[in-house]
């Protein structure tokens, strides 16, 4: 005897549903473990916020060569848990300072353009968080990139808007920098929500520049790229591998690498 024609559909969207659920909580799994664990900090200090630098960056008076860093740390509060916010950091040939290039969400509100450049350290903490550095150039390499950062800088095209989910954010700026400076070879991490936004667009070349990616308003799409490997994209978080490397890449926890296999 077959199954009746209505109970057969409602079997379906059960099973669906149960798929849904079953992504959704294997997808926030490394967020809640990070927040359980106290690994992120909920609790927001403000009197003792530390925003001094780690010393990942050359002294910029006693280094004659242009330098140029990436850098990435984890966002305040809880939001820690899932994302990270990133910076470039510039100095010229001769300079004896850092310019910091980055998308921060609060300027947006008084009316101001989400980029900001400043002169802050380059490698200081953002708001306690212990930055990572993602990739660098030195010498004519990294001569050759600033005025290339600088005009990727100048054109993002969502310098007047941001939203921390799914973008534009901090994130897709990096992405946006990144498409435009390909020697940088720049691997966000898992944990860089909102790299995947591509505002209206689908198809894309990868932040890295080593290959290309699909993206549906950044909610869901996949990356295939020399540099970043496989990515897939699912309500903004990301799974994927990284066979030159030898690690996966999760969804709030970030990279997990074979030991000495590379940095990526």
């Amino acid at each position: 005897m077959g199954v009746e024609p209505g109970r057969g559909q409602g079997v379906r969207v059960v099973k669906v549903l149960m798929a849904f659920l079953l992504t959704l909580v294997l997808l926030l799994a490394g967020p809640v473990f990070l927040l359980a664990s106290g690994a992120v900090p909920t609790a927001v200090d403000w009197s003792r916020i530390d925003r001094s630098p780690v010393g990942l960056a050359p002294d910029a008076a006693a280094t004659p060569e242009a330098v140029v860093q990436v850098y990435a740390a984890r966002v305040l509060s809880w939001r820690g848990a899932f994302g990270v916010h990133p910076w470039f950091a510039v100095k010229p040939a001769g300079a004896r300072g850092y310019t910091v290039y980055e998308v921060i969400g609060w300027r947006a509100y008084r009316g101001l353009s989400v980029v900001s450049v400043s002169n802050r350290d380059p490698d200081g903490r953002w708001f306690g968080a212990q930055p990572t550095l993602l990739a660098e150039l030195r010498g004519p390499a990294a001569a050759a990139a600033i005025p290339k950062i600088a005009e990727a800088a100048g054109s993002y095209p969502y310098a007047g808007e941001y939203r921390v989910w799914p973008g534009p954010n901090s994130n897709t700026f990096a992405a946006w920098v990144g498409r435009a400076v390909p020697e940088l070879r720049l691997d966000l991490p898992s944990t860089a929500l909102g790299k995947d936004y591509l505002g209206g667009g689908l198809f894309a070349r990868a932040p890295s520049g080593t290959g290309w990616q699909i993206s549906l308003f950044g909610v869901a799409g996949v990356l295939l790229a020399i540099e970043e490997g496989l990515e897939i994209n699912l309500l903004g978080l990301t799974i994927g591998i990284d066979p030159l490397d030898l690690a996966v890449k999760l969804p709030g926890i970030g990279r997990i690498g074979w030991p000495g296999a590379g940095t990526g």
